[in-house]
């Protein structure tokens, strides 16, 4: 499911959220809504300078969620998550474990791209904790409506917005922690980390983590 063209209703519905800022009482009743909700939100003022907002996608009761930190350049730009040169490294791993991308969810812990300008490159920045925060409410819709058994956050921006605090990554990866929904959470590294991992014997150790723990979520989503 993609939903990159809501409805007419989809879009009055985010545009009336945007507006009002009903978030406690208006929730997406749909992914549909959802994406046009990120499309339109106005939570934080990261929607200033991206391109797009950038929904997750996936089928709509996926057994897996995976959850990233936030859209980059090329996801940005073409308002799909998991395409750009972290995506395609993810894709290498997920096809080593043995995971098919399209039984799974992905999405991302904040749905605009965060950067800095540099010349006309456009440099990646950290989301801020209020950032995490304020998207929160998209990702938790995304997760009460698809209703996942597990839920694999890459990389520490998305580790908190997973399970709300601090989640180091080496202390945490390969092990199941239990969620208040009763879903189970992991934590494994994001691939944008491989990427600028220097040492070439360091990177390879931590693709072969990320391919266990990718291959452990699937086990586990059963």
């Amino acid at each position: 499911m993609t939903a990159s063209q809501p409805s007419d209703r989809a879009v009055r519905t985010a545009l009336r959220q945007s507006r009002d800022r009903s978030w406690e009482g208006d929730a997406p009743m749909s992914l549909e809504e959802v994406a046009a909700g990120v499309h339109h939100c106005r939570r934080c003022d990261l929607w200033r300078d991206a391109t797009q907002g950038v929904p997750g996608e996936g089928p709509d009761r996926a057994r897996l969620m995976i959850v990233g930190e936030q859209p980059g350049d090329q996801e940005d730009q073409a308002g799909r998550p998991f395409v750009g040169p972290a995506g395609q490294l993810f894709d290498r791993a997920a096809a080593q474990a043995g995971l098919p991308r399209e039984r799974v969810w992905v999405t991302n812990a904040v749905k605009h791209f965060k950067h800095e300008l540099r010349g006309k490159r456009r440099i990646h920045q950290t989301p801020n904790a209020g950032e995490v925060t304020a998207c929160r409410w998209w990702l938790d819709a995304e997760r009460r409506l698809i209703r996942p058994r597990v839920v694999l956050a890459l990389g520490a921006t998305a580790a908190t917005a997973v399970f709300g605090k601090a989640t180091p990554i080496g202390a945490n990866r390969g092990r199941a922690l239990q969620l208040p929904d009763q879903s189970q959470g992991l934590v494994t590294w994001h691939p944008s980390f491989l990427l600028r991992v220097p040492d070439e014997r360091a990177r390879d150790k931590a693709f072969g983590e990320l391919v266990e723990d990718l291959r452990l979520a699937w086990k586990l989503a059963g």
